[in-house]
């Protein structure tokens, strides 16, 4: 009897995270919305607040680097409140954590912490609209490494999308030597280039990398658990960086004696670093598990739109006829992909609402686990998603 219990509870579960994941489930719109939107706030402020950390003589790319995971304690409220506050799941946390999801979480850490390194170099040196689109570049790598790591089906939306937005980088490198801000050497301006190309490059290989690894997990609340671990590691990482660099006492002494806002704005900038790129982290990590690797690039690529007329609008970037063309390239890439995306999802929802009610629940199973782009075919042959 007491097994039958337990199945049966465990059935449940399964079946109520397996939910979070069904585009005709209520919870799943408003989650990816509120994921997006975490990603959406997050992309935008963390730039423009990095950039200003280095314009009022910051100069710790370790401490930009550290401030890009450190608040990793905020996780525990998606983690613990919905089981000990809210009671709205029978799941405990940290259930089903196993010790191959933990190596692989902290291993990813420290490539998350390498990656944001990198991009402290890249915004040191860049403006922030230069430096938003060079990232753009990741898309074509995402790509590549998603058809390699998890069989992504290349069409013409996506293929279409991702060059236009490549090319949107080109013509951005093609102008670099005009958009060189003041005081900056030849030398300085390509390490920041370059230097940020690997950034996109790395995050081109996480993103796929977690959608293999989400496949073995499944709830929401097991993605944020896992992205804990990482940003652990990538906060380990970036603390050892800073105690090779002076450590804390070396923020103490920049914030008195370097930082030319103040003290007070020193630190207010430090902890809302923190806080704008957690939510980005956490948007990025929820956007992969709801809807693909592919999916959640191309929505960072055109949110780097917003950081380019943010980077305009805050900080006086240049704005010429080169960057313009590439923002509306990266703009036309993005809108075609999200219009096809949205024909197929009504396809999508159009069979299922035919097929309801059929006697094989096959389909219903191959719909929960279509992706938003379109990986429809690879998706239906595939395990499922959660693992279970």
């Amino acid at each position: 009897m007491n097994n039958t219990s337990s199945t049966s509870c465990y059935h449940n579960q399964t079946n109520e995270e397996e939910d979070q994941k069904s585009m005709t489930n209520k919870r799943y719109l408003p989650l990816l919305l509120l994921n997006y939107a975490m990603l959406f706030v997050g992309s935008l402020s963390s730039s423009l607040l990095s950039k200003y950390y280095f314009i009022h003589k910051g100069s710790s790319r370790w401490v930009s680097t550290w401030v890009q995971s450190a608040g990793f304690p905020l996780l525990i409220i998606p983690i613990v409140l919905p089981y000990y506050v809210f009671n709205s799941t029978q799941r405990k946390p940290f259930t089903r954590f196993t010790p191959k999801i933990l190596v692989l979480s902290v291993f990813i850490g420290f490539m998350i912490g390498v990656n944001n390194l990198l991009f402290s170099w890249g915004i040191s040196y860049l403006p922030v609209s230069t430096s938003s689109l060079v990232l753009s570049s990741q898309l074509v790598f995402n790509l590549i490494l998603s058809v390699i790591i998890v069989k992504q089906k290349i069409s013409f939306m996506n293929l279409n999308c991702v060059i236009l937005l490549t090319l949107s980088s080109v013509l951005l490198a093609l102008e670099s030597s005009s958009d060189k801000p003041q005081g900056l050497t030849r030398a300085k301006y390509f390490i920041g280039f370059f230097t940020t190309i690997g950034a996109g490059l790395l995050f081109a290989l996480y993103l796929p990398v977690m959608e293999m690894v989400y496949k073995k997990v499944y709830c929401y609340a097991m993605v944020m658990e896992m992205q804990l671990v990482m940003e652990v590691a990538a906060t380990a990482l970036a603390s050892a960086g800073m105690a090779l660099d002076g450590g804390f006492a070396e923020m103490k002494r920049e914030a008195r004696q370097v930082f030319d806002r103040g003290e007070r704005v020193y630190w207010a900038t430090v902890v809302s670093n923190v806080v704008s790129w957690q939510l980005c982290f956490m948007g990025t990590a929820g956007m992969v598990f709801l809807t693909c690797s592919l999916t959640g690039g191309i929505c960072m690529t055109a949110l780097l739109m917003m950081n380019v007329v943010g980077g305009v609008v805050v900080y006086g970037d240049a704005f010429g006829g080169i960057k313009a063309v590439s923002t509306v390239m990266c703009g036309w890439g993005f809108c075609s992909y999200v219009y096809g995306m949205y024909v197929k999802n009504k396809m999508m929802k159009h069979l299922e609402h035919h097929h309801d009610g059929d006697d094989d629940g096959d389909h219903d199973h191959d719909v929960k686990n279509v992706e938003m782009s379109q990986n429809v075919a690879a998706s239906s042959s595939t395990p499922n998603h959660f693992g279970v």
